[in-house]
């Protein structure tokens, strides 16, 4: 294929994902929406007005960005493999990998949709977030990278899943027993500088840490961990995750029911 019909190709994948997320935005838009709405009513608010600073910043400051951009994974993720088991389910891929567009750019096509959702969303949240309390940026470029990136690194761990998936409990695994439990001790609502140097030392084995702190220092400019290691960490697994799905496309493993 040439690059204007690589191109071309790219742009129909792309099309596809948007649409069909935009399509039903009840479904995948708002229902983030309305949850960060509770988490900052409940956790912020509420629960926030008890709790002392974080590190010269009110406890709803500090928990914006964690709860940003765990709703920038958890789209990222169900977004791609949400898509492509159903593609897989419905026969469809097949189609798609008999025609002569790349693995790479099939790859490329359902990431990007992905990545677009997780940034849409994450921006809603983020202007939700505005109505409950001022939000500073210290490092604009800090957050653009690495929301852009964590949305890249989830949209490739949901094809992977998308890949390996059986059935359509299987898209759910995931999410319900790693995601989740990995979110919510990343970070997310605290700092793991109150934790004991034990827990400290285990919490640093969590990647999704060094995401949500990464992200955090973009905008407060505090972080429990360097910021260089949250971006190597985070670059290593992207990779990482790219030659998985390269892989498991070259060689045929999973694309079918």
């Amino acid at each position: 294929m040439n690059p204007s019909q690589l191109w071309t190709a790219y742009k129909t994948i792309v099309r596809k994902e948007v649409v069909r997320f935009l399509r039903v935005w009840s479904q995948t838009l708002l229902p983030s929406a309305i949850t960060t709405t509770l988490y900052y009513l409940i956790f912020g608010t509420f629960i926030g007005s008890r709790i002392g600073d974080m590190g010269g910043f009110s406890y709803m400051q500090f928990i914006v960005p964690g709860l940003i951009m765990m709703a920038v994974i958890t789209n990222a993720f169900s977004n791609v493999v949400s898509s492509f088991y159903g593609a897989k389910f419905q026969r469809n891929l097949e189609e798609l990998l008999v025609s002569p567009t790349p693995p790479w750019v099939v790859i490329a096509g359902f990431v990007t949709g992905g990545t677009l959702r997780g940034i849409l969303v994450g921006a809603i949240v983020l202007a939700i977030s505005l109505f409950f309390t001022h939000l500073p940026v210290a490092h604009l470029g800090i957050i653009f990278a690495f929301v852009l990136m964590t949305s890249i690194l989830f949209s490739l761990v949901g094809l992977i899943n998308g890949v390996f998936a059986k059935s359509f409990d299987g898209i759910s695994i995931i999410p319900v027993f790693v995601l989740t439990p990995l979110t919510y001790l990343g970070g997310v609502f605290y700092s793991i500088s109150l934790l004991s140097p034990f827990w400290q030392m285990v919490s640093k084995l969590n990647p999704i840490l060094y995401m949500v702190n990464g992200f955090r220092y973009g905008f407060l400019g505090i972080s429990d961990v360097p910021v260089w290691a949250s971006f190597n960490t985070l670059l290593v697994m992207t990779v990482a995750a790219l030659w998985i799905n390269l892989h498991l496309f070259k060689t045929g493993k999973g694309l079918r029911v």
